[in-house]
């Protein structure tokens, strides 16, 4: 599976989800299962890489904006959300968090910047399929620490300072 392809998946099931994220993940589950295991593994591969990617201290700080505040669990599930996305969405965040402020056409944090289900949804996949758990993905093992700049993800003024934008439209 290529790139285009991983996100052709991630796109048809978000239109088709109509960017509720749980049944995109959903969706994805469904597609997956369309397709032989091994490439389920590849899609698998492409998610945590990306996911791996997103491991930085001024996403961390765009997703405590958004949210209000964001755990290690919370920022967990924005990476998979933010995935879920598409490239266009991810890529300008991973180069520049503070895009999400023209990105995101809306931002609820009710409801948005939650993908855990669609962090499973190749796990799932595959093992609907083989019965199996999913194999190790032959990836490199993530930092221990989110690459960048450390930020003080509770003090409103230095969020503010670091986003600009996203804090204007988002945040307070």
């Amino acid at each position: 599976m290529d790139e285009t392809e991983f996100w052709d998946l991630v796109d048809g099931a978000r239109e088709a989800a109509e960017g509720d994220a749980e049944d995109q993940a959903d969706l994805l589950v469904e597609a997956l299962m369309q397709l032989d295991p091994e490439r389920v593994v590849d899609f698998a591969r492409h998610f945590e890489a990306r996911y791996n990617r997103a491991y930085l201290w001024d996403l961390w700080g765009a997703a405590a904006v958004l949210l209000n505040g964001a755990s290690d669990d919370a920022f967990d599930f924005f990476r998979c959300w933010l995935i879920g996305q598409g490239r266009e969405v991810f890529e300008g965040a991973v180069h520049d968090p503070d895009q999400l402020a023209e990105l995101l056409e809306d931002f609820d944090d009710e409801v948005d910047g939650d993908g855990e289900d669609l962090g499973f949804a190749a796990d799932e996949a595959y093992e609907q399929l083989t019965g199996a758990e999913t194999p190790d993905l032959g990836l490199p093992n993530p930092p221990p620490e989110p690459l960048g700049t450390l930020l003080d993800l509770e003090d409103e003024a230095v969020l503010a300072e670091r986003f600009p934008r996203l804090w204007e439209r988002f945040g307070g």
